[in-house]
């Protein structure tokens, strides 16, 4: 109670009367340091204020940077953590809860650091925090007599998938291809892969997990309740507590599978006939096959100047029939044979990985996310086919701005045989594809970012009225403060997250308030777009004598 009392104290010292932080900080720190160091926690670093030495410093940057996958989140002017822990064991992450929570700091979990908006490693709400960094807690155990694994939430997909391929040649696992990215926040927010469309999302194959809870309590499956075990799977991640592990199914994969990548580049109107074909197409395959697009006007893979369009298709089989049911359904792409690559299903994972040309099965346990960029992200979900003007329009705006492009994901298949209610994550049948505006661009042209968030701010405002509505709807692992943030907790704070709640979650966001209220009744794990438990908003009630 004393430690909160004297953090209180600094905090309103700074707010009210502009007073010194680094007097606050070095005492808080010193405070926390002793917490760990007493807990046997060594790995770990402080804020490098300004008597600490160069070294300090640099270590700590290192380490707060290397996970941080987009740059906006990177600039010196973005708040930094008071700390950052590393634990090596599950009882050194319970005891780093226990640390953070008695000097009242704020936790922001991170396992890959792909959160598009910096919520694993960014508090914008100016309290001191803690990183809590998962990423030595990366094991992974497969256990092929019963078809199913241990991930620890520090793994990252690529991790994962090595693992598994190591123990079987006939096994995988449905979730994204990005290699880097954090088992911990892709199960939690869903996790939408190449082997959705034959076997739904990456949270749907989860059969148990163990989440360390706000007071430091290792809970599985039947101890946690199964409101809170629907909650974390497709609920968002960092928001019920810290998953140490999840225990997923391995999906069966044949022998041999096809990939292929190609570009499509013509006029502008030839553009929008090949994006207008395959939104009647894709949706509609069967099960094993996955083809997505991309459209923009400097798309690496068209290795040319202007519009163009690259599909991305993934067939569990050989290419011959691949080939054949895409000459049936999809002729216009004219997908030939010197197009398509067989291989397995571990050497497709590096073909799609944006790994180098050439990469090793063995490069998907490197977590370092090489060129690293500045990049704002918005997402749509799509239930009635884009009449042609709503496609003519996006190119319009795609076609003046290079550095920008959208990925057209589809749906279809097991995704609309899962109930919508099965897990947290609720976008299932009815609809057809995701879009998903990106925008990227280098450190030389960062003085520009203004301008390039405004225009994919314009763009997504330009497709409204041809994506869902009622609200309209975003996948939460695309996280969008655009939709609202929490600025500050009021007792209108859960009306304010129901904005973006909705728009995530739908019809499944007051289940999730409950499961909240259950899990984590101080609103202990939180960011700026967290969900707010029934308790939470009660005692602001009687704080403010209502």
């Amino acid at each position: 109670m004393f430690n909160s009392f004297k953090r209180l104290l600094c905090l309103l010292f700074f707010l009210l009367l502009s007073f010194n932080v680094s007097l606050c900080l070095s005492s808080s720190l010193e405070d926390f340091t002793f917490c760990l160091d007493d807990s046997k926690i060594k790995n770990f670093t402080a804020f490098p204020y300004k008597d600490r030495d160069q070294s300090s410093a640099y270590n700590y940057f290192k380490i707060l940077n290397f996970s941080i996958q987009n740059l906006r989140f990177a600039e010196p002017t973005t708040p930094k953590p008071i700390a950052i822990v590393l634990p090596e064991s599950l009882e050194q992450l319970q005891k780093t809860v226990a640390c953070c929570r008695e000097f009242s700091f704020e936790i922001r979990v991170r396992s890959g650091g792909h959160s598009y908006e910096g919520t694993s490693s960014v508090a914008d709400d100016g309290a001191f925090f803690v990183i809590i960094d998962m990423m030595n807690l990366n094991h992974v155990w497969v256990d092929m007599e019963t078809e199913t694994a241990w991930v620890e939430g520090g793994a990252t997909l690529g991790e994962t998938y090595y693992a598994i391929s190591q123990a079987s040649d006939a096994h995988g696992f449905s979730a994204g291809s990005c290699p880097t990215v954090g088992v911990g926040g892709h199960i939690g927010g869903g996790g939408f892969g190449l082997l959705s469309r034959k076997y739904g999302l990456a949270a749907d194959n989860v059969l148990d997990a163990l989440l360390v809870d706000a007071n430091g309590r290792l809970l599985d499956r039947e101890t946690m309740g199964e409101d809170v075990f629907w909650a974390i799977r497709g609920g968002g991640g960092g928001l019920w507590g810290i998953v140490y592990a999840w225990k997923i199914k391995l999906l069966k994969v044949p022998q041999i599978v096809t990939g292929f990548v190609v570009s499509r580049t013509g006029t502008k109107s030839d553009i929008a006939k090949l994006v207008n074909k395959w939104q009647h197409v894709a949706p509609n395959l069967e099960h094993d096959f996955y083809l997505s697009c991309f459209v923009g006007a400097g798309l690496p893979e068209a290795k040319t100047i202007g519009l163009s369009a690259t599909f991305k298709g993934f067939y569990l089989g050989p290419k011959s029939k691949a080939i054949s049911i895409l000459n049936h359904a999809f002729p216009e792409l004219g997908v030939i044979e010197e197009e398509c690559r067989e291989m397995s299903w571990i050497e497709s994972v590096v073909f799609f990985s944006g790994l180098n040309y050439g990469a090793s099965v063995s490069e998907l346990r490197n977590r370092y996310m090489q060129n690293k960029e500045y990049f704002k992200a918005k997402s749509d979900f799509v239930r009635n086919h884009v009449p042609f003007v709503g496609i003519k329009t996006a190119l319009d705006i795609l076609e003046k701005e290079p550095k920008g492009y959208v990925i057209l994901d589809p749906y279809g298949g097991m995704m609309h045989s899962i109930s919508s209610e099965s897990i947290a994550f609720p976008h299932r049948i009815g609809n057809l594809f995701t879009i998903q505006y990106l925008i990227y661009w280098k450190e030389v042209d960062n003085d520009k970012s203004s301008d390039y968030i405004d225009w994919i701010r314009g763009f997504y405002s330009s497709m409204t009225l041809f994506v869902s509505w009622g609200p309209r709807a975003a996948y939460i692992n695309y996280i969008d403060f655009d939709l609202g943030v929490m600025e500050r907790i009021t007792i209108d704070g859960m009306v304010k997250a129901r904005v973006w709640g909705e728009k995530y979650f739908l019809s499944n966001y007051d289940r999730l308030v409950r499961a909240k209220t259950l899990i984590d009744p101080n609103n202990v794990f939180t960011n700026q777009q967290g969900i707010l438990p029934m308790s939470f908003a009660s005692s602001n009630a009687k704080v403010l004598g209502i």
